[in-house]
């Protein structure tokens, strides 16, 4: 849980979007696109300082009703391939830029909120005037900027780090300085993170999980599958130990890779830690010292900073006595060499170039396919974006967010609301005590639209121009600093999960809030003189996505005031999971590579809010036509154009290799089964589109899912 402003372990995350997106890595967010996580904000290293094209600042609009006729592929029937009918001649001129593991409409929007925050960022850096925060913008991007200095600077950065893992002498020492790692660039085995109690809303709680892998996921480590890019990352560790002077470095690679083997086996699956209830373990510290023998609590506590706790909430459990028998059978010196490998890999992007391409040449070419680096520009605009985005998403709304905007989504919200009601209220399976609830819940959704209502206070962010690895640390110092002073106050109910910039929305459940940043309120998923059926296909599907979240399979165990509780009758719970598992085995059977299937149960909340979004987007369409019937455009009814607009918005070309790294640890499906997956179990689809049984997506009319 501890916040992140070095590179991180893999780029599967918010890549649409977020240039350090302070989204928590709990399991209490669901987002629209990508896992709800901190992404890397390091994503590639430097190329030549060559002349870029400039970049309009302006909104994307898609062609004269608000769609892209021009990327249909019209050959295709809408029933064998919906995905390939709205989007196959677009798939075909499309090539993914050479910086990049993936291409899309996200991604273009990502690429306009890049640009607006680079040029609000430069400004910046070249005033030399600029005070407050404004200064402090402008220092952290200089900072990073200064090849000049990483390249003299070399490892220097990290020497100190390196020097104090070299004076541990003992397991207790080590434990200690684990306990540091909130303020520290050390990592940890278990780690403990503040965030929301799940059944105390209205109170904070010290969450402790299971860490330690450096890979991917579990099953980077475990699969054949994934034996060549473990074997390449044996390499790399040895590589990046070499370069660190770190002592025999050939010998330590292999212990730290067996070491990490040891930890995935004893790992929970992504699927396990998606279950609210499971990963809710409330112990006392003698609790939490007697799940894990010989790794003494007390010791690493006292580096954490943390005020005097006697409660944790511990996630993965059952974990907990396997780490703490491989921590106490693993020789120190192994443990050492890991603790250095996991600074050196973390400071790598924010060093000289060796350590840099280095770590692009495993991290984004190895990994996820991304053939060349990403200009330094833009990866300095990503770390300042990740150390103070609230004071840069200031001047984002400022400039790119109408108040009329804000206006017209409240609207969108509101209607989409209002059908989700309806339908609740005319739920066949669902029994009164139950749907009384769920109407509750429903009524009490807080929205978030835009931009928070009070801004973050950077003020005691202590940033130098000369310090690039500095300032990460200060800022993960500072947030956890932050976190810390309010562990024993209210709920911050005002606070933002993700930036104004950044291209994603999310649910939040124990606020039971649904949050739309500025920068997604723009076409193709929103524009205002498009026509409104492809409004509600694109925004009006991911307003519905988010509601749903509050309904999906772990949505749902939250109520209305956000505890994570048990409301629905039996009943009524074994009818929502009859569907989930159905919905589940349809998306199981989806195979993008021979042999790798869509995990259908990692990626059940966010198909249940596709499926849910969708179809409330339809209906509210409807609604607002208050009876009138919808002008035909270019041949196409509005009904046909709210599944365009849906369709459009999931527009994207992604590597092999990041495809694959997406299957196993992303809980979104493919783009490509976003639409196929989803328009499926649409009964509205399949008369719009005069689908019948023989296509290839047809499914029958009792095997389709529904749910809300």
């Amino acid at each position: 849980m501890k916040r992140v402003w070095f590179a991180a372990a893999a780029m599967a995350a918010l890549s649409l979007s977020a240039f350090g997106a302070q989204a928590r890595e709990d399991h209490d967010h669901a987002c629209l696109n990508d896992a709800c996580t901190l992404q890397s904000l390091f994503v590639a290293a430097d190329t030549p300082a060559a002349p870029t094209a400039p970049v309009s600042l302006e909104s994307p609009r898609y062609g004269a009703w608000g769609f892209d006729l021009s990327g249909m592929n019209t050959s295709v029937k809408p029933g064998d391939d919906f995905y390939k009918y709205a989007n196959g001649a677009w798939d075909e001129r499309t090539t993914i830029p050479s910086d990049r593991t993936r291409y899309g409409n996200f991604d273009k929007l990502a690429e306009l909120s890049e640009a607006r925050t680079r040029a609000i960022i430069e400004g910046a850096a070249a005033d030399k005037t600029a005070t407050g925060e404004r200064a402090k913008v402008g220092a952290a991007y200089r900072a990073f900027m200064n090849e000049a200095l990483a390249e003299k600077l070399d490892a220097q950065p990290i020497a100190s780090a390196l020097a104090g893992i070299k004076k541990v002498t003992t397991k207790d020492q080590f434990t200690a300085l684990m306990g540091t790692s909130p303020v520290s660039p050390y990592a940890s085995l278990i780690s403990v993170g503040i965030s929301t109690d799940a059944k105390n809303p209205q109170r904070y709680a010290v969450y402790a999980s299971t860490g330690g892998l450096s890979l991917p996921d579990r099953d980077y480590y475990l699969d054949a599958k994934f034996a060549e890019k473990k074997t390449a990352y044996l390499a790399y560790v040895e590589k990046m130990l070499t370069m660190a002077g770190w002592e025999k470095p050939a010998e330590n690679a292999k212990a730290i890779v067996d070491f990490e083997t040891q930890l995935a086996e004893a790992s929970w699956t992504r699927v396990e830690r998606r279950d609210r209830d499971k990963t809710y373990n409330p112990v006392d510290l003698k609790g939490l010292q007697e799940l894990t023998p010989g790794y003494d609590w007390n010791k690493y506590l006292v580096g954490t900073e943390l005020p005097k706790v006697d409660r944790f909430i511990v996630t993965t459990n059952t974990s907990f006595p396997k780490y703490a028998e491989i921590y106490g059978k693993t020789p120190l010196e192994t443990l050492k060499a890991w603790e250095a490998f996991k600074v050196i890999d973390g400071a790598a992007p924010m060093l000289s170039k060796r350590f840099v391409d280095a770590s692009f040449e495993f991290r984004n070419k190895t990994l996820s396919g991304q053939p060349e680096q990403r200009p330094r520009w833009k990866r300095g605009v990503g770390m300042v974006n990740g150390l103070m985005g609230e004071s840069v998403g200031k001047d984002y709304v400022a400039q790119y967010f109408p108040p009329e905007s804000k206006a017209k989504m409240v609207d969108l919200v509101g209607n989409i609301r209002a059908v989700l009601k309806t339908r609740l209220e005319n739920l066949t399976w669902m029994g009164p005590d139950t749907k009384a609830l769920a109407l509750d819940k429903l009524a009490k959704f807080t929205v978030k639209i835009g931009y928070p209502d009070k801004w973050r206070d950077y003020s005691k962010l202590v940033i130098k121009e000369d310090d690039v690895y500095g300032n990460a640390q200060r800022a993960g110092a500072f947030e956890w600093r932050h976190d810390v002073e309010r562990l024993n106050g209210p709920v911050d109910k005002t606070e933002w999960g993700m930036t104004p910039q950044t291209v994603n929305a999310y649910y939040n459940s124990v606020n039971n809030e649904i949050v739309f940043p500025a920068a997604i309120l723009q076409a193709p998923f929103f524009h205002p003189d498009a026509d409104p059926a492809v409004n509600y296909g694109g925004i009006g599907g991911v307003i519905g996505h988010e509601i749903s979240h509050g309904f999906d399979d772990q949505g749902r165990k939250s109520d209305g005031d956000g505890v994570l509780r048990d409301w629905w009758k039996p009943d009524d719970a074994a009818k929502f999971n009859a569907q989930a598992d159905k919905l589940g085995a349809q998306y199981s059977a989806f195979e993008p590579f021979p042999g790798v299937h869509v995990n259908g149960k990692l990626t059940m909340g966010e198909n249940i809010g596709d499926m849910g979004g969708l179809a409330f987007a339809q209906e509210a369409y409807r609604v607002s036509l208050a009876g009138k019937p919808a002008p035909v455009l270019d041949g196409f009814t509005g009904e046909q154009r709210v599944f365009l607009g849906w369709a459009q918005v999931w527009r994207q070309k992604q590597r092999d290799e990041a495809l694959k790294q997406q299957v196993v640890t992303d809980p979104h499906s493919p783009a490509y089964y976003r639409v196929n997956g989803t328009i499926r179990n649409q009964d509205g689809w399949y008369s719009a589109f005069d689908v019948k049984p023989g296509d290839k997506l047809y499914v029958a009319p009792e095997d389709r899912v529904r749910i809300w």
